[in-house]
């Protein structure tokens, strides 16, 4: 139960940071409310279907609600939020940015430097 209550702590945790009500999230995902606040507080597990659904209401990845990982590549999910509302110039020169970081790591050994740009 230790894990479904790690879970639980996630999805509440995000919940917040989109300021979304445990109401308005459970209506997302066609429960109860008191279907979601068992599952945030690991009483209760999520269906396979239901636990996609959260998944995809509060925009996150399923490995960062079992896990704790934000996204596969470890990106945080703010930053890829916030990369949403710049313009194609900003996002190209953030390119431009992210690849001099990575070329001046020494232990990123890139074969091509524009195997991400």
């Amino acid at each position: 139960m230790k894990y479904y209550k790690e879970m639980g702590s996630r999805i509440k945790q995000r919940r917040k940071e989109l300021n979304m009500k445990q109401a308005q999230l459970a209506e997302e995902v066609e429960i109860s409310n008191n279907h979601m606040s068992s599952i945030e507080n690991g009483k209760q597990k999520p269906s396979l279907d239901i636990f996609i659904n959260i998944c995809k209401s509060l925009g996150v990845t399923p490995d960062y609600l079992l896990l704790g990982a934000m996204h596969s590549h470890s990106i945080p999910q703010d930053i890829t939020d916030k990369l949403r509302l710049c313009s194609e110039p900003d996002i190209a020169l953030i390119g431009d940015i992210v690849e001099i970081l990575v070329r001046r790591n020494p232990s990123c050994k890139l074969k091509d430097s524009n195997l991400f740009f």
